[in-house]
């Protein structure tokens, strides 16, 4: 990307850190719209969904159907709003023609990508634990693998943190950020197995959730909380992190030649 002669680079990471400041502030400001909202939103369907399912589906063997639904709702909820932060922030900043700012800044494309979606990370694993939290009253997991819960949160968030700069890059309006989100987030995320275990679904279902990014990331969490999975764990893990590796190159090449941010 194109940078002003007159100005200095800051030292390394320096800019990174204050625009993931910035990215932070911004969502915990209005955290009852951000954070409280959606976590609302996911108790509704545990509630929903266990009052109905509980006791007619086993998904996995031992596991009940509420203690199932529970990690698939904490990373829907990880990723959609880990989707949000990115895309209503960068499309906020076009729109409102801040981000001009952001351009003449002497930031370097890596830095715009930690800044971004560490606020993404951010406000997708405080929702996720937040979520868990308020479930336990109701639903009492244990977790039988931190590090994987853990490494499938994060990967998880980068994942959709990298699809929501992907889409405001691309928009131009409210509208294109919306049709992304209505037309590839949402259905890939409630086909990606968030309420059932793939192999309850016919089998030219069950092959065709194979290609769903989304299922891995959502199985391999599972894996971690349950220690079962409907495809092996470390299958999940290679796609995921494969996925995760294309689009944050994506990003990275597409932010370096200002692509759809300097009209």
């Amino acid at each position: 990307m194109h940078v002003a002669s007159d100005l200095t680079l800051p030292p390394g990471g320096l800019g990174a850190w204050a625009l993931l400041v910035k990215e932070i502030r911004r969502f915990t400001k209005v955290s009852v719209q951000t954070v409280l909202a959606p976590v609302i939103s996911s108790l509704l369907f545990l509630a929903i969904f266990a009052f109905l399912l509980e006791g007619r589906l086993e998904p996995f063997p031992g596991v009940s159907y509420s203690a199932f639904l529970v990690p698939g709702l904490v990373m829907m909820t990880m990723q959609q709003n880990a989707f949000a932060n990115t895309s209503s922030s960068l499309t906020q900043s076009k729109i409102t023609g801040t981000l001009i700012f952001l351009m003449l800044s002497p930031l370097r494309p890596w830095e715009w990508l930690v800044g971004y979606l560490g606020g993404a990370v951010a406000r997708g694993l405080i929702c996720g634990a937040v979520v868990w939290v308020a479930s336990m009253p109701f639903i009492s997991i244990q977790i039988m693998n931190w590090a994987w819960v853990l490494l499938f949160g994060l990967l998880s968030c980068l994942v959709m943190g990298a699809l929501g700069l992907l889409a405001a890059l691309y928009a131009e309006k409210w509208d294109h950020v919306s049709a992304f989100q209505n037309f590839l987030i949402n259905p890939l995320t409630f086909l990606a197995g968030v309420f059932y275990s793939i192999h309850s679904l016919p089998a030219a279902w069950q092959t065709a959730s194979h290609f769903n990014p989304f299922f891995y990331l959502i199985d391999g969490f599972r894996f971690g909380v349950f220690s079962q999975s409907d495809v092996s764990p470390w299958l999940s893990l290679g796609m995921s992190t494969l996925f995760c590796l294309v689009l944050l190159a994506l990003c990275q090449w597409l932010i370096s030649i200002g692509w759809r941010i300097r009209q």
